[in-house]
């Protein structure tokens, strides 16, 4: 590492160490939390055993589930292997609880961008408005829930679900705490208690001490190569919530009248207990790097949210580069810090439910998984990269600095 990275280094260091002490506080308290999940499962080595075929009588999915429900504090989840992705389970849940002339409306702007062909915001003969269910949206005003609006909305129509997505995604606002969504839950139970209200908490589990459960949501929605998989679950996403309404997401998932008593593990019991095991670690860990990348990058003059004293909410550090070499060249520093594909060049280009071309670094053991250290950003004005995860934070920090040194270099 070149001495100009290392004097900076060292010019900020000082400043990591009170966000360092909430975060391993937080870690200490959400590590007791999962550990008891598994004692009150009583989570023995018979649970590593795997299914194939139909699933039937998988004893450690079954265990898996009710770990989950205990950490979340819910009445029941769903957690598999069957789900690709975060964004595949948030599409099962919106389509298992919606029917036909129901209204979805999220209250947190437009949704992320794998979602608007789920919903119909982008046309697609398979989404949710192809089956006539209604959508509508409500902006944020100043990273703040428009309550006035929302209450109106409310009071004129019937939503069947709201939808509330805790994490920024590919946009420019500060993702939603925990506070924030207790009060905003508490005042649309008051004035429509039989809405469903469903939280994306990608991104965000295990960064406080309660989940969404605990202060009203209905359902939570998250991916297994994000937070809670803890760099070990291969793949798989989970759902948690009431029962009722996690017995309807397993049969969309499955089918009707089999629901969660089909799914073969597939071998992933082990490392799905495994992950959430870590998770409170890695969480901590990825919490870490972000709070690093935020210092350093705004010494050296660019502009960062959340800075480093601000309340984190999810792991996604932005870093705000106003343009595109600029971007393309920090992912490029990242990708070369990898532990995998460090030789490979990440280049723009389409994906697969982006509008904008991609650029995405991400030199990870399981292919997409964010959890591990990846940073990415779509080629759109402000030109932001959003990195979020590191399995370590030695390893964390040994990136950061390299990636900012081949952006001074440039």
């Amino acid at each position: 590492m070149k001495s100009e990275v290392m004097n900076i280094y060292n010019e900020i260091k000082d400043s990591l160490t009170e966000p360092f002490a909430k975060i391993d506080e937080i870690c200490a308290f959400n590590s007791e939390k999962v550990l008891n999940a598994f004692w009150k499962n009583n989570i023995s080595e018979i649970h590593f055993n795997s299914t194939t075929g139909y699933g039937y009588g998988d004893i450690g999915r079954d265990a898996i589930e009710k770990v989950y429900a205990s950490i979340f504090k819910s009445e029941d989840a769903l957690v598999r292997n069957q789900f690709i992705s975060g964004s595949h389970a948030l599409s099962v849940t919106l389509f298992a609880l919606l029917r036909p002339n129901d209204i979805l409306l999220s209250i947190t702007g437009t949704p992320y961008d794998t979602l608007h062909e789920v919903i119909g915001i982008k046309e697609n003969g398979s989404s949710l408005k192809s089956f006539g269910i209604k959508y509508d949206e409500i902006d944020l005003i100043n990273d703040e829930f428009d309550v006035p609006k929302i209450t109106k909305y409310l009071k004129n129509n019937q939503v069947k679900v709201i939808e509330i997505q805790r994490s920024k995604g590919y946009s420019t606002r500060k993702s939603i705490s925990i506070e924030k969504l207790e009060n905003i839950i508490k005042i649309i139970k008051q004035i429509s208690p039989q809405t469903i209200i469903m939280v994306d908490n990608c991104y965000c589990e295990l960064v406080n001490k309660k989940e969404p459960i605990e202060v009203g949501a209905d359902i939570c929605v998250g991916s297994l190569i994000k937070n809670l998989g803890g760099g070990m679950a291969p793949n798989g996403a989970y759902v948690v919530g009431r029962k009722d309404l996690i017995k309807l997401c397993a049969e969309r998932l499955t089918l009707p009248g089999e629901g969660k008593e089909v799914g073969p593990s597939l071998g992933v019991n082990r490392d799905f207990l495994k992950g959430i095991f870590f998770a409170p670690n890695i969480v901590k860990s990825s919490l870490k790097t972000a709070v690093l990348t935020s210092a350093i990058l705004e010494k050296i003059g660019f502009e960062v949210e959340p800075k480093v004293n601000d309340e984190r909410v999810d792991i996604v550090q932005n870093i705000i580069f106003h343009n595109k070499e600029n971007l393309i060249k920090y992912c490029e520093g990242i990708q070369m810090s990898s532990p995998i594909d460090a030789s490979v060049l990440p280049i723009p280009d389409a994906m697969p439910g982006y509008d904008d071309k991609v650029i995405m670094a991400a030199g990870t053991f399981i292919q997409g998984s964010s959890i591990e250290l990846s940073c990415d950003g779509p080629l759109r004005e402000p030109y932001i990269a959003y990195q979020q995860g590191s399995l370590t934070y030695e390893y964390g920090r040994i990136a950061v600095l390299k990636a900012v040194e081949h952006l001074i270099n440039q």
